[in-house]
């Protein structure tokens, strides 16, 4: 069997969902080592792609301090023996970690019992876990490491892309877990959207729903609103354009989908990594980067309407190769 380990933010958990695809249609067992905070058991606690999935009890270490960092630390070493013995139990020699601090337990337990350890880093700015294991991994992916690309992105965003031309309607994403500052932007370019024809479909987050609906409902503008889907690439293959943050899993899955986007990279992020994620498309000419503290709301409105999306949706085709979880899962076997 196969450990594939890490998670806590949507990003790196769909990569965990499309490599452990691939390993199951290859007829492979797969086992899943996550938290039991973040979001991993709501994504796979009942996801029939891993036939043992274990939520263990970690926590990040970056950004504590003293006591709570030493703190972390002992755990992370005290679950990585919990993990020892899941690799007893199932026979484990390889274990695949897409990063996120789920993934440290499983990760530093390959390394202290002599498993085989693959590293897949998705953004263009290593993560310090990944950097401190990298010397020690059998191998490590990297998804910035070529042109075109092959980041392991689900086929179904490859099959439901097609060229955009004229802006009917506008994808707000602000990731998984939502984006205050997307869905006040949102909300304020929404009446002059409404005003152009230009249908709204908005990804708010949970934390927001209710009062995004609310606003939605005292603008008298008739939006597709939620919270969260795992069928996120119907709403993609819908829109003309997206204006999204830009973690590694969202930016590559509109680059498969052939949807142009505005990236406001969350400000905060580590290593400010969400910016560097989507700069080289910016200097291709295949999508724009604003700073969130910087936007003009008539200028932005103005510029989305004056976009050469055919010209951006055609590039966004060579940026990206399908099969990226196939030959990842081929070099790991």
């Amino acid at each position: 069997m196969i450990v594939v380990s890490g998670g806590g933010t949507g990003g790196h958990l769909a990569i965990a969902k499309t490599l452990a695809k691939e390993l199951k249609d290859r007829g492979l067992e797969v086992v899943f080592i996550g938290s039991s905070g973040g979001q991993d058991k709501m994504w796979f606690e009942h996801d029939e792609g891993f036939r043992f999935k274990y939520f263990l009890p970690s926590s990040g270490v970056v950004n504590k301090s003293g006591f709570q960092k030493l703190s972390s630390l002992i755990n992370i070493i005290k679950l990585a023996f919990a993990c020892k013995r899941v690799f007893k139990k199932h026979g484990v020699q390889k274990v695949i970690s897409v990063g996120g601090y789920s993934s440290a337990p499983a990760s530093i337990a390959a390394i202290l019992f002599g498993k085989k350890l693959y590293i897949h880093e998705q953004n263009a700015v290593c993560g310090r876990l990944n950097l401190l294991l990298k010397p020690f991994c059998t191998k490590f992916f990297s998804s910035y490491s070529k042109n075109p690309y092959s980041y392991p992105v689900s086929d179904k965003f490859f099959d439901s892309a097609r060229i955009r031309q004229n802006l009917k309607t506008i994808l707000f994403l602000g990731g998984s877990q939502g984006a205050s500052f997307i869905n006040s932007l949102a909300l304020n370019l929404a009446p002059n959207l409404d005003k152009n024809g230009i249908k709204i479909i908005h990804q708010c987050g949970k934390k927001e729903l209710e009062s995004v609906k609310e606003s939605y409902e005292k603008l008298g503008i008739n939006a597709t609103i939620f919270d969260f889907s795992k069928d996120i690439q119907n709403y993609m293959q819908e829109a003309d354009l997206a204006i999204s943050r830009s973690g590694a899993s969202s930016l590559w899955e509109l680059c498969a989908n052939s949807l142009p986007a505005i990236f406001i990279p969350y400000p905060y992020a580590a290593k400010n990594h969400q910016y560097f994620n989507a700069k080289f498309l910016e200097e291709l000419g295949l999508a724009q980067i604003y700073k969130q503290g910087e936007i003009n709301t008539q200028d932005f409105m103005q510029n989305l309407l004056n976009l050469d999306l055919e010209k951006m949706s055609r590039g966004l085709e060579k940026t990206i190769l399908k099969d990226g979880s196939k030959k990842i899962i081929d070099e790991i076997l």
